[in-house]
């Protein structure tokens, strides 16, 4: 512990420079070919994001200084490695730290483990084990460093951490190439961020001089800080960018099964090439599935075991959130019609619905469901609470029952499970009378868990105000509701 008085050896992370703000040292910028930067059709699968850049810190120094959420601590598989970072960890840890790390009993290549940060300025320390590099088992080791820095991004968000410091993972002594990896952990983080990342506000970079430039370099073609610089970084993209995830993909591990395994065609080479991969996992068989339209009929004789329709409800609904995942729904998001705020008086997660930012009949509600299941489905991992201010709405804002009825089906059982309750702010007469309709003929198990609420007073009697982020026009309206029922029931007392 620092002195009394004197200046505190451990940074903030607040105090850091976020990489929307950084600029290249003079002399480093790199000069970019115009013509070439023009006749880019193409779009970068790493698209200008501010909000993702404004996350994203690159520090120079010693992680374990680093006052946030969490750290990252790099080590072997008995979590006794010497490396500077552990030493350093360690170091201003205190001993407490390697005690609590023998109960840990050691960590898996690619895993992540957590402990107390004891001394540290951060709370948590996230340890994880890198890959011992050899160019014969590259595959191997790509996957093992993905799972790294996979494995932290979701220990923190499962943690609710706020920020996490990362080091470079891949130490000299495992002998991991420093340009490889860091275009592996920069895409793993990105992708992280893009589909996970709502509940975390800061990711640092920790490098030493040694590995600034290396980061430095690459950091512009996966988090781009203007769309000229994301043009002008698309050229320089690895072709081999990971799936969705980030996760590295192997060509030579992809199972190809032809439609008529026993046909041979007489069509050019290439039409045969692209006939065979258009069919990769289209099928029953390559999806080891059993016949597809016997399923379905079964489904309508209601002769399936409850299993087997659960499952393929789960794949289904994984479709649905791949699709979330990959498209473009900002301009859903820019409605403001869904968002996560504080917790109720249980500590469960309250989520908004506005129902005057929601113009139907002028949106795509196909991508709105999306959104709804991109923003809802990490939510729902645990208890939660829906509050929707019905306030003002008018006929162009209301969801029809059919909609209404698609969602229910589609949504995972997490979401139906783990919704506690469902908070339905100044209703209309006629609102109360759909929702009662909707709760007992259309979908089970929803009519418990409504609950109207006629003022904001109620509200807060589950909800304290300030856990709820409220629009404006719910809190004038309801300030002019309330006025207007306390004079009504002022009234007859002053007659009397």
């Amino acid at each position: 512990m620092d002195p009394l008085g004197a200046r505190s050896q451990f940074v903030e992370v607040q105090t850091l420079s976020t990489w929307e703000r950084q600029t290249d040292p003079e002399g480093e910028k790199e000069e970019y070919n115009d013509s070439l930067v023009s006749q880019q059709a193409f779009l970068s699968p790493f698209p200008y994001r501010e909000d993702i850049n404004r996350k994203i810190v690159l520090y120079n120094g010693d992680v374990a200084l680093l006052n946030c959420t969490a750290i990252v601590n790099t080590s072997n598989e008995t979590l006794t490695d010497k490396n500077p970072i552990s030493e350093s960890i360690h170091t201003y840890a205190g001993p407490e730290l390697r005690d609590e790390m023998l109960k840990l009993k050691g960590c898996r290549t690619g895993e992540a483990k957590m402990t107390k940060g004891f001394n540290l300025a951060a709370r948590f320390i996230i340890h994880t084990v890198g890959p011992k590099y050899k160019t014969k088992y590259r595959t191997a080791a790509e996957n093992s460093l993905y799972n790294c820095y996979r494995n932290v991004m979701q220990l923190a968000r499962e943690q609710a951490m706020a920020s996490v410091a990362v080091c470079v993972v891949s130490t000299t002594r495992r002998g991991y190439p420093l340009e490889d990896a860091t275009h592996i952990a920069f895409r793993t983080v990105r992708r992280f961020l893009e589909n996970y990342g709502e509940s975390i506000e800061t990711v640092v970079f920790a490098v030493t001089d040694m590995e600034e430039p290396t980061y430095r370099k690459l950091l512009p073609l996966y988090y781009p800080r203007s769309e000229e610089e994301e043009r002008a970084s698309l050229p320089l993209i690895p072709a081999d960018i990971g799936n969705s995830e980030g996760e590295p993909v192997v060509p030579e591990r992809q199972i190809r099964i032809a439609e008529k395994p026993g046909c041979l065609e007489v069509d050019s080479e290439a039409e045969t090439l692209d006939s065979d991969l258009g069919q990769v996992g289209t099928h029953a068989f390559s999806r080891m599935e059993g016949d597809v339209d016997k399923q379905r009929k079964l489904i309508l004789q209601g002769q399936l075991s409850d299993a087997t329709m659960q499952k393929q409800h789960q794949r289904n609904y994984n479709r649905w959130l791949c699709r979330a995942r990959a498209e473009d729904l900002s301009d859903i998001a820019a409605l403001k019609a869904l968002y996560q705020t504080g917790v109720d008086m249980c500590g469960r997660t309250v989520m908004v619905l506005v129902g005057r930012n929601i113009p139907v009949t002028l949106i795509d509600m196909e991508k709105a469901l999306l959104y709804f299941i991109h923003v809802m489905d990490h939510i729902t991992v645990k208890e939660y609470v829906m509050v929707y201010f019905h306030t003002l709405t008018g006929e162009h804002n209301h969801l029809d029952s059919e909609f209404l009825k698609k969602l229910h089906e589609i949504v995972d059982t997490k979401f139906k499970n783990n919704l506690r309750a469902f908070y339905f702010v100044h209703p209309s007469f006629r609102s109360k009378v759909s929702t009662w309709f909707f709760t007992t003929f259309s979908v089970s198990g929803m009519k418990q868990k409504v609950h109207h609420v006629e003022t904001l007073q109620q509200l807060f009697t589950c909800i304290l105000p300030e856990q709820i982020d409220i629009p404006p026009f719910v809190l004038e309206y309801d300030a002019r509701v309330s006025c207007f029922s306390f004079t009504l029931q002022s009234k007859p007392s002053q007659l009397g």
